[in-house]
């Protein structure tokens, strides 16, 4: 009884309602939706439609027409979940089995890295992030590593050619990118003074965006100066999160034209959709990491936080309730239009070869953010005396 006593049931009980307003309400139907507006995006691109009449087959009822959504195509990713479920969930006889189906479910752990992003303000008194420590960017990268060992299974245990070629790719590309990733991160860190991520956006709301320092603090000189810095670490951090998610043009362990589908050649149903899933979940994670780190989080200027501090005065008068759900419409806003800036990478931009790929991450990306972060340093020492 001692036991059960000691657990801080409300705490736990708001972390999971957290965890379970993130998972179903909000990363499963923005994936969803993601995958439909980058067939939309890339049908504009190419001068096509798209999915636009996909509904509800009424006519298999005996209705005279079928049954079609708002806007006609916001029904396919339903569609493609019925055919995901319903497709023969095939295994070929040559693969190990264990390994072939432990790296779907690794593919997904991507999602567990949003634990520790904080996607509001605050929210009927508690604070919009599901695990708040004092070292959460360190949690992010090291969950957000381990997904690598999806596709570098995936391609060992399919016991086939080109998914093996695809996982050999993989290992090469993560091990090159995640150093620069990491890296490039660290100007900020040394500004803001701290690894906790909710420090670091109300830091931002406070003093001005790490790209935006137009207000508090940020008006300084130090801030302005440091402006080159945070930038070459944002163009770096953007193009190692296209590569650590294998989005075009970094797309080396697929590769469609040379290795038919990559480390999933040999998979179908679901344990495909988990892969896929994974995909998007993981541009969710990045683009999340970037509103994070340089664009401010949930907050916009003039807009109070969820206690009703700062922005507008005319703002404050809000219920508390209703100024949380604007930060947490504001943060994910941010990440839907870095999403479609991925796509529209992804339809514009040619696939690299594996040796430019090597090249830029190794020759260029590591070395300018080793020389970014002794530039912060020299600019934090210059200013701070």
């Amino acid at each position: 009884m001692d036991f059960f006593n000691s657990i801080p049931w409300a705490m736990l009980i708001w972390s999971v309602a957290k965890a379970v307003f993130v998972i179903f309400f909000v990363v499963l139907p923005m994936v969803s939706y993601t995958v439909y507006a980058e067939r939309r995006v890339s049908a504009a691109i190419q001068d096509r439609v798209g999915p636009n009449r996909t509904g509800f087959p009424t006519t298999l009822l005996g209705f005279k027409k079928d049954l079609q959504l708002f806007l006609g195509g916001l029904g396919q990713p339903i569609a493609d979940a019925v055919k995901f479920i319903l497709k023969e969930d095939f295994t070929p006889g040559g693969v190990k089995k264990f390994y072939f189906w432990l790296a779907p479910c690794l593919a997904m752990l991507p999602l567990v890295s949003l634990a520790f992003v904080p996607f509001g303000s605050s929210l009927f008194g508690q604070k919009m992030v599901i695990a708040d420590v004092n070292v959460s960017v360190l949690g992010v990268f090291a969950v957000t590593g381990v997904g690598v060992y999806a596709i570098v299974i995936a391609g060992w245990a399919s016991n086939s050619k080109y998914p093996f070629l695809g996982g050999i790719r993989s290992s090469s590309q993560m091990i090159a990118y995640e150093l620069s990733m990491g890296m490039s991160i660290i100007p900020v860190l040394m500004a803001q003074g701290t690894m906790q991520m909710s420090h670091i956006v109300q830091n931002q709301a406070d003093n001005g965006w790490t790209l935006l320092p137009l207000w508090g603090h940020g008006l300084s000189l130090q801030s302005w100066l440091l402006l080159i810095p945070f930038g070459i670490s944002f163009i770096i951090f953007a193009i190692s999160v296209f590569a650590e998610t294998n989005r075009l043009p970094f797309d080396m362990p697929e590769s469609e034209s040379e290795l038919v589908s990559g480390y999933h050649t040999e998979y179908s149903s679901m344990k495909f959709a988990l892969f896929f899933l994974g995909e998007y979940t993981a541009m969710i994670v990045g683009s999340s990491l970037i509103v994070v780190f340089f664009l401010g989080g949930w907050h916009m200027p003039g807009i109070p936080d969820g206690d009703g501090n700062g922005g507008l005065a005319i703002l404050r008068e809000l219920p508390h309730w209703l100024l949380g759900f604007i930060n947490i419409t504001c943060f994910f806003g941010k990440v839907a239009v870095l999403l479609v800036f991925f796509i529209w990478v992804r339809w514009t931009l040619p696939r690299f070869r594996f040796d430019q790929v090597m090249k830029l991450g190794w020759l260029y990306l590591f070395e300018i953010a080793l020389a970014n972060i002794i530039l912060t340093a020299a600019i934090i020492a210059f200013t701070s005396k």
